[in-house]
C-alpha cells in the first residue's frame, strides 16, 4: 500500500511540476522573466521528484523504473542550466540534452506499458506518456532552432503544455491503477 501511494503522489508532484514549468515556458506579461525562471526551476524540481518516487517504488529492474529514473535525470540536466552560472549556448545545450533524456526516458517507460494487462488506467497512462515524449521532443526541437538563430518560443511553449496534459493524464492513470 505505501508504494501505490508513492507512485500516486509521485505522479501528481510531476504533473504539478510540468504545469509549472509550462507556464515558466509561456511568454506571460503578467509575470516577470525572473517569475518566469522560477516557475520553470521549480516545476522541474516537482518533476525530477515524482519521477524519483515513481521509480522508487519499483523494487525491481523494469523499464517503468529505468524510464522514470532516466526522466528524473533530464529534469536534474535542465535544473543544472538554469541554476549555473554558464553562458546562454550552454545553457541552451543542457536545456536540449535534459529535454531529451525525458523524452528517452518516456519513451521507456512508455513500452513497459505496453506488455501490461488492459485497463482503464493503463489507457491514461498509455496516452499520458505518449504526449509527454512528444512534448518534450517539441522543447528540444525548439531549443535546437534557437541555437541556430531562429525563434522556437512558439514550439516550446506548445511542447510545454502538451508534457504537462500527458503528466495530467498519466497521474489520472495512476490515480485509477496505482499498481505498478
Amino acid at each position: 500500500m505505501e508504494d501505490e501511494r508513492k507512485v500516486i503522489f509521485g505522479s501528481w508532484a510531476q504533473a504539478a511540476g510540468t504545469t509549472l514549468s509550462a507556464i515558466g515556458s509561456t511568454p506571460l506579461t503578467i509575470f516577470s522573466d525572473e517569475q518566469l525562471n522560477n516557475f520553470n526551476l521549480w516545476g522541474n524540481v516537482m518533476q525530477a521528484t515524482g519521477n524519483s518516487l515513481i521509480a522508487d517504488s519499483e523494487e525491481t529492474l523494469t523499464l517503468g523504473k529505468i524510464g522514470n529514473d532516466t526522466q528524473a535525470i533530464g529534469n536534474l540536466i535542465i535544473v543544472a542550466g538554469i541554476l549555473l552560472d554558464l553562458n546562454e549556448f550552454t545553457k541552451q545545450e543542457l536545456d536540449i540534452k535534459g529535454n531529451l533524456l525525458q523524452a528517452a526516458g518516456g519513451s521507456t517507460a512508455l513500452a513497459e506499458a505496453f506488455g501490461e494487462a488492459s485497463s482503464f488506467g493503463l489507457i491514461y497512462n498509455i496516452y499520458g506518456n505518449s504526449l509527454q515524449v512528444i512534448g518534450n521532443s517539441m522543447q528540444a526541437i525548439a531549443g535546437i532552432i534557437n541555437l541556430r538563430g531562429g525563434c522556437g518560443l512558439q514550439i516550446n511553449t506548445a511542447g510545454s503544455w502538451i508534457q504537462a496534459i500527458g503528466s495530467i493524464l498519466q497521474a489520472i492513470g495512476q490515480s485509477k491503477n496505482p499498481k505498478i
